[in-house]
């Protein structure tokens, strides 16, 4: 696929999601991903459902556009055909538990030596440091021991997963950030080097606010819904067939909004005039909006609200998200070219490049060690 990784080649060691996030974000900017997957099956996730003809959704989605080799790296003839891989590649990612690449004789200290230009990027649970490193994790370790349960769903409610596997997901990025930071490094020093990514780092750097406003208050913050802990409104409100989101980030905002409301005094009432008033005063807010809007549908509300620029937003499910005119504008949700699975679709690529023409369709996900003869051909 065009893009401006195409000159570069990752060598991918990992499995399930965070790992194969990050090399479908590297893949999707060009660069050519050669899975190596183990011949006992292969990826983990090509058993998980749904399944569409007898093959995985979820391994499709998440390794489109790749190409895949099975080697054994207990093996020595597979580790010498790994090597013929790592000879030539600009990086390699791996996603087993610290200390599995050592003991394999992949780890970071002997690669670099041999390969000093080879990137080698490893996501984990904990990181290659600190008292967890040999800990396993999946995702919802990452959530629970990370903070970002905590304030997640409504308080006094039982603890609450983020719907989305933002464990894995945030380790994905950060690490797929990392590798292009390392590819930048290597083209003005012309060194290789290795990016530590853990998916607990990473939900604690996606805190966004809630340390600070711990360290502000001496309190570690509470679940609060839908809504936001220091600006209102900014939150779901109840309408007279369902929901509809508004979000008023400052006063100059708010004002207008209760202009476009036809209640202007709202906004000069003392318990409402500034943001700090209305976050203290934030139920009694929530109680006076939805006063008004139970009168009419959410799309009425809508239809008042947009023209003046106000932000709101209806709450849309996955089916409702996917077929959203904005969603379908942006090519966000895109036919994969593998006809034994249409009609299945998956989601676009959010990075939008002038100098790079958005796909129409992503390619398909491979079979397993269904480009060794290519590969091998290739990396002689």
């Amino acid at each position: 696929m065009a893009g401006p990784l195409s000159d570069i080649v990752v060598i991918d060691l990992t499995r399930v999601l965070a790992g194969p996030f990050c090399t479908l974000l590297l893949s999707d900017l060009g660069a050519r991903v050669i899975k190596v997957e183990n011949p006992q099956g292969g990826d983990d996730s090509r058993a998980y459902g749904p399944f569409i003809n007898g093959k995985s959704g979820y391994f499709i989605s998440q390794n489109r556009g790749k190409e895949s080799i099975a080697l054994d790296l207990k093996s020595a003839d597979d580790l010498a055909i790994l090597h013929r891989l790592l000879k030539r590649a600009d990086v390699v990612i791996e996603n087993f538990r610290p200390g599995t690449m050592q003991r394999l004789g992949l780890g970071w200290d002997a690669l670099h030596q041999r390969y000093p230009k080879l990137i080698y990027a490893s996501t984990s649970g904990f990181g290659q440091t600190g008292p967890y490193a040999k800990r396993a994790a999946y995702d919802i370790i990452a959530q629970a021991m990370g903070g970002i349960m905590s304030v997640t769903g409504h308080e006094g409610g039982p603890p609450t997963r983020v719907g989305s596997s933002i464990g894995d997901l945030g380790a994905g990025m950060f690490t797929a950030l990392g590798i292009l930071t390392a590819l930048h490094h290597r083209t003005k020093t012309g060194e290789g080097m290795m990016v530590d990514i853990a998916m607990l780092d990473s939900q604690v750097a996606l805190l966004e606010n809630s340390i600070a406003r711990y360290f502000a208050s001496g309190k570690p913050p509470k679940p609060q819904g839908a809504r936001h802990p220091s600006i209102a409104p900014f939150e779901p409100y109840q309408t007279k067939d369902g929901h509809v989101v508004i979000a008023c980030g400052n006063d100059e905002l708010f004002a207008k909004f209760c202009q476009t409301m036809g209640c202007p005094a709202l906004a000069q009432d003392p318990r409402f005039a500034t943001n700090a008033a209305r976050s203290d005063h934030v139920v009694l807010l929530k109680a006076e909006l939805e006063d008004m809007l139970l009168h009419h549908p959410t799309q009425h509300w809508l239809d008042l609200l947009l023209p003046a620029g106000i932000p709101c937003a209806p709450i849309n499910d996955v089916e409702q998200a996917v077929h959203d005119p904005q969603v379908q504008a942006r090519n966000m949700v895109l036919p994969v070219d593998d006809p034994s699975v249409a009609p299945l679709m998956v989601a676009g690529m959010p990075i939008k490049m002038s100098a790079y023409p958005d796909a129409e369709k992503r390619a398909a996900a491979p079979a397993l060690d269904g480009d060794r003869a290519r590969i091998l051909a290739d990396f002689p």
